[in-house]
């Protein structure tokens, strides 16, 4: 519990799967959430303007519909991001974007496998020595990985 102590902020683009796991547990223990999401709140999910805004009304617009754009600035707006893969042998084409943004910041990453015995454990340990007030949360998509965001949602409540 004590590694959520200085966590103020969970960050996510909102996409269905790992994404919206970070949002839905960021609700869930009375977190401030936050991110940015494409054009007209766009998700696979949630075609449709308003898409992710309109259960999601803290995040924010980016003026692209790519979502390379929603990534960029996540990182940005994070002080490390947390990438949830169920397998490091096969990281999304999304998480790849996300860990290259991480890395060309200079922002503390770190890549999890949910497989991983001791995934808990070192994402604890990683958080615990950020200086972090906002936490990006990043990973597949359901589609990629169906069963992603229980999975990751389990996860996370175990971290915290």
């Amino acid at each position: 519990m004590g590694v959520a102590r200085g966590l103020a902020r969970i960050v996510s683009g909102g996409q269905s799967g790992v994404d919206r796991a970070g949002l839905d547990f960021a609700i869930r223990r009375g977190l401030d959430y936050f991110g940015w999401c494409p054009q007209d709140g766009w998700a696979e999910d949630c075609p449709d303007p308003p898409g992710l805004l309109a259960k999601y009304p803290r995040m924010k617009q980016t003026p692209s519909a790519d979502p390379k754009q929603r990534t960029r600035w996540n990182v940005r707006d994070s002080d490390g991001t947390l990438v949830i893969v169920a397998s490091e042998i096969s990281v999304s084409p999304g998480s790849a974007y996300t860990i290259d943004c991480a890395r060309a910041r200079r922002k503390p990453h770190l890549v999890t496998d949910l497989r991983s015995r001791d995934a808990v454990f070192t994402a604890r340990d990683w958080i615990a020595g950020l200086e972090a007030g906002a936490l990006n949360i990043a990973g597949p998509r359901e589609s990629e990985w169906p069963g992603i965001y229980a999975a990751a949602l389990d996860f996370l409540q175990l971290l915290f």
